[in-house]
Order: structure tokens, then C-alpha cells, then sequence
């Protein structure tokens, strides 16, 4: 587990937060999935009622969709007025041309005291395009829109600092260098292993036990924020 907090510390974070959420929740809570692709956080929600939303039309590699019991637009799902108790909506906003009408819609969703956990990046590269329009959201933004819709904004919390950050991205490094062509990848073999040393193991570990230093947090991956109807 260590290593994966390492290196794989955005996703191992994230799914880590969503689980102390989902165990806090009553057996039973009616639980609405966003944007949920393959549904990979069904498990962690198994004591409550949990149905899950997407729009379905990606279709790239290493991309696959769960059991959905809502097809289409997540800015209006085919859902009654106040049926949920608890919404998720994780990795999502970036892929929405108006991740604000989106917010509009789950506080039309929530019940009242109903609440809702959203992550979404703060830096990202392009990723399922074309369905990609963000490259990150700032807290600010979660301030401004979601009080626009009803909603109390209750935490948000960085999913790392700066330093876990650098040490996620050195890791691209390699990708980046190593040439194009058979012959050329063949005899840039013994420099990458080499460069596999520093880029892939000891940066991103110097880095993860470096990120404690950062306590302004203004450079992350992205951000954790959890906000309930008024």
C-alpha cells in the first residue's frame, strides 16, 4: 500500500476519502453515482441504495461503463425532485461543457440536508478527448457556484501539495523522452533505466516525503469538497 500511496498517490488519495465518506453514511442512504463510468465505487457504497449516471459515449481505450441506471446528460437526469440523500461526482466537472448546470441539478436532486462530495482536478492534461473542456477547478469556484444553487459548501480539502504534485509529474519524464522509432527505443534502453532511477522512484519519493513543507497548498492535483442542501 505504501508504494501506491507513492505513486499512485492521486487516485490512492481519492479513493481513500471517498471511502471514509461512504462508511459514514446510514445503511440505506439513497445514493446517486455521477458521471460514474465503470461504477468503480460501488462496493464502497453496498449499505445503501446506490444507483449510478452517465452519459455512455466515450468509448476510449482502457474505458468501460458499468450497470447504469441513468443514460444521458448529467445536467438532467431522469430522476424526480429531492430522491437523493447523497450524491458523488468524481473526476467529472472537467468533462462537462457546463459543470455549473450540473451543480444546478444535483441540488434539484439532493433533499433538503442532502449532501454531496465532488472531485475534480485542479491540473490535468488532456485526457478523453474530445470530451475534455477544463484543466482544473480552484476553490473559488466551488465557492461562487455552488452557494449560486443552494448548496453550503462544508470543506475542501487539497489532494496533496506542491511537491507530490512535481513528484507526479517528474514521473512523465520518461514518456516524454524516450524517441519515436523501434531502433531508437532500443538503444535509448540502458539510458532509461538509468533515468528510471531518478525520474521514476527517487524524485516522486523524495517529493512524497517532502510535501508535509508545503502548507499553502495552492499547487495540487485537485481538490476534495464536500457541500450539503440548505
Amino acid at each position: 500500500m505504501i508504494f501506491k500511496n507513492i505513486f499512485d498517490y492521486n487516485e490512492q488519495a481519492r479513493t481513500q476519502h471517498i471511502l471514509k465518506v461512504a462508511e459514514s453514511l446510514p445503511k440505506g442512504t439513497r445514493v446517486l453515482d455521477a458521471g460514474a463510468g465503470p461504477c468503480r465505487y460501488r462496493e464502497m457504497f453496498a449499505h445503501c441504495e446506490y444507483l449510478s449516471q452517465d452519459f455512455a459515449q466515450f468509448h476510449g481505450e482502457e474505458h468501460s461503463y458499468g450497470k447504469l441506471d441513468y443514460v444521458g446528460d448529467i445536467t438532467n437526469i431522469a430522476a424526480e425532485n429531492e430522491s437523493f440523500d447523497f450524491i458523488l461526482c468524481t473526476e467529472v466537472f472537467e468533462h462537462i461543457p457546463r459543470p455549473d448546470l450540473a451543480v444546478a441539478e444535483f441540488s434539484r436532486l439532493l433533499r433538503k440536508g442532502g449532501k454531496l462530495l465532488i472531485t475534480a482536478p485542479f491540473a490535468a492534461g488532456i485526457h478523453m478527448a474530445p470530451y475534455h473542456y477544463y484543466g482544473g477547478f480552484s476553490p473559488y469556484w466551488y465557492k461562487h457556484f455552488l452557494p449560486e444553487s443552494g448548496l453550503a459548501v462544508d470543506e475542501i480539502i487539497s489532494n496533496g501539495g506542491f511537491f507530490k504534485l512535481y513528484g507526479q509529474e517528474t514521473r512523465r519524464f520518461l514518456t516524454l523522452l524516450t524517441p519515436v522509432g523501434v531502433i531508437k527505443r532500443r538503444l535509448f534502453l540502458p539510458v532509461k533505466a538509468i533515468l528510471a532511477l531518478w525520474f521514476r522512484i527517487f524524485v516522486p519519493v523524495v517529493c512524497h516525503y517532502l510535501d508535509s513543507l508545503d502548507r499553502d497548498r495552492s499547487f495540487t492535483a485537485g481538490y476534495f469538497v464536500q457541500a450539503h442542501k440548505e
